[in-house]
């Protein structure tokens, strides 16, 4: 990913570890070697992006599942866009839910991109493959300070 001076974080909110697992692998093999931080709840999300010991201007890159166990993605969406620390920071949904209406709200609410994960293995670890691949070329801008 490109940014001036600055690495960018991708902060990935994923309560399933295989998924996690198979999202950073898939990552790397597209050539993505950015830090990735693996948040396994909103709960965990929440504390990290909005909690005191936040620091603004880092660049960061959400991937935000939708399908959480303690709360809906869907805030956490929302709770981003209305933030203004991490209003830019662009959040790519990586979730199962194919619902025409949430896909809607997903993007109503400032996603940037809404992907929905493919039940078959070698299916998915391919479109993460091509989210790495994304990925490497886009531009993040830093949150404000």
């Amino acid at each position: 990913m490109n940014v001036s001076a600055q690495a960018v974080t991708i902060v990935m909110i994923e309560d399933d570890d295989g998924h996690a697992r198979l999202i950073e692998k898939n990552l790397k093999r597209a050539g993505v070697y950015n830090d990735v931080l693996h948040l396994n709840s909103g709960t965990a999300a929440v504390e990290h992006l909005f909690g005191p010991g936040r620091q603004g201007g880092a660049p960061v890159l959400v991937l935000l599942d939708l399908n959480l166990p303690d709360m809906s993605g869907i805030d956490i969406l929302a709770r981003l866009k209305a933030d203004p620390v991490l209003r830019l920071a662009p959040v790519i949904v990586l979730t199962t839910t194919d619902d025409d209406r949430e896909i809607r709200r997903c993007y109503e609410l400032g996603c940037s991109v809404y992907i929905t994960k493919p039940v078959n293995y070698e299916t998915f670890a391919q479109a993460v493959r091509q989210l790495g691949l994304f990925l490497a070329v886009i531009q993040v801008p830093p949150t404000a300070p």
